[in-house]
């Protein structure tokens, strides 16, 4: 009994760690901009907790980063995030902290499925599904949600080249860079971790 409650407790701080560290690193990369949209510099920790303890885990992980995420477009900080508030908080609330929960989920499950075989592997691989479940998700929201704004930032433009390309090209290829670049940093963590 006292052994379930020193694990129980160890989940506990291990997952409130990681939510520190993600909600540190989302309000720090709410200064690095690339186009209206900040670079997402939280989804290794998102990685790390979803390879840790489970996918379900990974939802909660996905939703500290939203709700920071959320909280940056209430008040200004993400200025394209902003417009979005402003157009419909609704439905921005929703896309913040339902693409979250969605890209640590996918990045658990990544994980869990590919791990068996080799940990370096399962973690490039929830590394690389973690930036394209929430890039994935916000594109496809910010197409059904938000139309009207896209079509006034892409100007003369197709709407669909400036999502893609003008609007989460860049980004999206920092963030997928900078998660497989961690993940051999991730992968010796969750090791070390699961030897204990």
């Amino acid at each position: 009994m006292a052994n379930t409650s020193v694990d129980k407790t160890k989940k506990m701080v291990g997952m409130a760690i990681l939510i520190s560290l993600i909600v540190v690193l989302q309000f720090v990369s709410a200064l690095v901009k690339i186009g209206p949209f900040s670079i997402t510099l939280s989804l290794v920790p998102i990685v790390v907790g979803a390879a840790i303890y489970g996918w379900s885990a990974g939802a909660v992980f996905g939703c500290a980063f939203g709700l920071i995420v959320l909280i940056n477009c209430m008040n200004g900080i993400d200025a394209g995030g902003y417009l979005m508030w402003a157009a419909n908080p609704v439905h921005t609330a929703f896309v913040c902290l339902f693409k979250g929960a969605a890209a640590g989920m996918a990045a658990g499950f990544a994980y869990y499925m590919l791990h068996g075989k080799n940990t370096y592997f399962g973690v490039v691989c929830a590394a690389f599904v973690c930036p394209v479940v929430n890039t994935g998700l916000f594109l496809f929201f910010m197409y059904t949600f938000y139309r009207d704004i896209l079509s006034s930032w892409a100007g003369n433009s197709d709407v669909f080249y400036f999502l893609f390309i003008g609007l989460a090209g860049v980004n999206f290829i920092l963030e997928l860079g900078i998660n497989i670049v961690l993940s051999p940093a991730a992968a010796r963590i969750i090791n070390i971790t699961g030897k204990r």
